[in-house]
């Protein structure tokens, strides 16, 4: 998924020159209001590049924004990884979550720097719960048969199951990258359990990607209804960070934007 960063660098460049977000006296886009930190957190079989198209888009809005590298050894090293880019943070931070990365902000959300969180096709566990109890109580998805693990604990998903459950609305050659990048992750993380729930106290955003055939439709409905999140429901697979980046950051945008209301300051 590194590679998609190329790519990025593109669209930073189109974007910077066309953005139409309020400038300072220097020239450099400034967000409206609101949180001005935004730091993303990446799921299983993936890196923090595979935030690479919606980060020039943040940019181009003025916001900060952080990429977190899991090393998917454990919940708690993932959780550590994560509070180590909120300690660098200048201010409050949204913090995001993808697929497993949701288990790792439902942890680090309760950072003290953490203003509000976004879900996008996430799972949040409640506490004393663990990423394999949540999803075993919905029905399994078609890419769960696609999970092979190797001889260390660690697991991946086969060619066939990035290409037809994890991505399958991006191109072949975008396929091909996660199948060539993929990080594998170790099983015993996915059986740590949540020690307190940060979705139970934190503003909360979530995007339901209507055709993930990873984490059940209907369970990040019943996710998101749960923690009382404003939810945006987008036709597309797992990976929709990637398939849909556009609509990806404007909720992101939308919810750093509306933490600063006082609604959302009383929630």
């Amino acid at each position: 998924m590194k590679t998609l960063f190329v790519t990025a660098l593109g669209a930073l460049l189109a974007f910077t020159m066309t953005s139409s977000t309020p400038e300072t006296s220097n020239g450099a886009a400034q967000p409206a209001a609101g949180v001005k930190n935004i730091v993303l957190v990446h799921g299983t079989w993936a890196d923090g590049s595979s935030w690479a198209k919606v980060i020039p888009l943040l940019l181009a809005k003025g916001y900060h924004v952080t990429a977190v590298q899991n090393p998917l050894t454990s919940l708690t090293d993932d959780v550590a990884a994560t509070k180590r880019a909120l300690a660098l943070q200048d201010g409050p931070v949204l913090l995001v979550g993808h697929s497993w990365g949701g288990v790792v902000i439902t942890e680090a959300g309760n950072d003290a720097k953490v203003a509000g969180l976004v879900y996008v096709a996430a799972a949040a566990p409640e506490e004393g719960q663990s990423f394999l109890e949540l999803v075993q109580t919905a029905p399994a998805t078609p890419g769960n048969d696609e999970i092979r693990p190797d001889a260390s604990g660690f697991v991946s998903m086969t060619p066939k199951g990035i290409k037809e459950d994890f991505a399958q609305d991006l191109t072949q050659t975008e396929q091909q990258v996660l199948i060539a990048t993929q990080g594998p992750q170790a099983f015993s993380a996915l059986q740590e359990k949540i020690t307190r729930a940060a979705w139970k106290t934190k503003p909360s955003w979530y995007i339901v990607a209507q055709n993930d055939r990873m984490i059940n439709p209907d369970l990040e409905r019943t996710l998101a209804k749960k923690m009382n999140a404003t939810t945006t429901v987008l036709p597309a697979s797992h990976v929709v960070m990637l398939s849909q980046p556009e609509k990806v950051a404007a909720v992101i945008a939308e919810a750093a934007s509306k933490l600063a209301t006082p609604k959302m300051a009383a929630r």
